[in-house]
């Protein structure tokens, strides 16, 4: 019987060869927003690989809404060539093209993970003010964002509705609104960084406003057809902040606003939040809203072999499987994947006489 992570999948209108998603990763490797050769090498290998859907790195509706002054960007017309010409590749050789669109709010204007991950001065490339619900930095020596204006946040949602039309542009299949990991929508999701007193802050209703409007915003220019994810930190992993009953209830409202899949993750809002790193741990997330939400999900979080892959579909805990570093270990990861699970490998022509 063929396993269930390489049995092929439907969202919507679109088919997912397999239920293997290659998650955003920045790759710190853009300069002006622009996809280049390394974006092409890095995704398209992926899509060799046998992977069922390529998400882009976190991609910025605005160009002060990048994490780095390096990531890949989404807020120019300009953009959409390079980023077409990669999605033509990927689609040739068999994977879906999705791109993750993302604010960074006061996470944002930092230095590549290698070089520290601090925060950039404009001196240096960086850029100030970064935005935030209130003006809480990070941390200590990062930068006070400014807390945004009902105008800014209106200027926001529309820029994600207009780069959901750029993705269409560029032959893209699904978009991921990144919601999670301490950046701009999340913030205003958790009391711990939204300290707002007007309809943007304080309850639950306000506090998740923000999110359902950029769904809202982006589902009207989506079309019907294709699917729409959304990317949560499903607990901020501390006390007085967001948590998986607050996830579950967001997932009940996103669903009857055509979200198709929550992909569940956890913190990053917190810096010195104590997270229980080991294989699997955000699983169970993805499991609970799943069950108590009935919408597809996505597992995330040390996932590394294929045996483990096939449980967690088995089992019920989520749909997809999303991985990340595992994946930047091994681009063929499916293949083997399949070998081990004794199904036909999702080779390339190519390939073959290889295998």
């Amino acid at each position: 019987m063929a396993s269930m992570l390489l049995t092929p999948a439907r969202l919507r209108d679109v088919t997912f060869r397999n239920r293997i998603v290659v998650s955003p990763m920045c790759e710190y490797s853009s300069r002006d927003g622009f996809a280049n050769d390394w974006h092409m090498v890095h995704l398209g290998s992926r899509a060799v690989g046998g992977a069922g859907l390529i998400l882009t790195e976190a991609s910025a509706v605005t160009a002060d809404g990048r994490i780095s002054p390096w990531d890949l960007g989404i807020y120019d017309d300009a953009h959409v060539e390079g980023l077409a010409r990669i999605f033509r590749f990927v689609q040739e050789h068999g994977a879906i093209a999705g791109v993750q669109l993302a604010h960074a709010g006061r996470k944002a204007s930092v230095v590549a993970p290698w070089l520290g991950g601090g925060p950039l001065a404009p001196a240096d490339g960086g850029w100030t003010p970064t935005w935030g619900p209130s003006a809480i930095a990070f941390r200590d020596g990062w930068q006070v964002p400014r807390a945004m204006t009902l105008t800014d946040i209106a200027d926001v949602v529309r820029a994600f509705a207009d780069a959901a039309s750029r993705v269409l542009a560029a032959g893209g299949s699904v978009v991921e609104i990144h919601g999670a990991h301490g950046y701009l929508l999340h913030e205003f999701l958790s009391p711990l960084s939204n300290h707002r007193q007007d309809d943007y802050g304080g309850t639950f209703e306000n506090r998740t406003r923000f999110l359902r409007e950029v769904v809202d915003a982006v589902r009207r220019v989506w079309p019907e057809r294709l699917p729409l994810f959304v990317r949560i930190s499903a607990t901020d992993w501390t006390d007085g902040g967001w948590t998986i009953e607050d996830s579950i209830a967001l997932g009940r409202d996103l669903k009857g606003r055509g979200v198709d899949l929550l992909d569940c993750s956890t913190g990053g809002n917190v810096w010195d939040a104590r997270i229980p790193l080991g294989p699997g741990y955000q699983v169970p997330f993805a499991e609970r809203v799943r069950r108590e939400v009935g919408i597809a999900t996505g597992a995330v979080g040390l996932i590394t072999e294929p045996q483990q892959a096939e449980q967690i579909l088995q089992s019920g805990q989520a749909d997809f499987v999303i991985l990340a570093r595992q994946l930047l270990r091994d681009p063929y990861w499916p293949i083997h994947a399949a070998l081990a699970l004794g199904d036909p490998p999702p080779v390339p022509t190519q390939y073959l006489r290889a295998f």
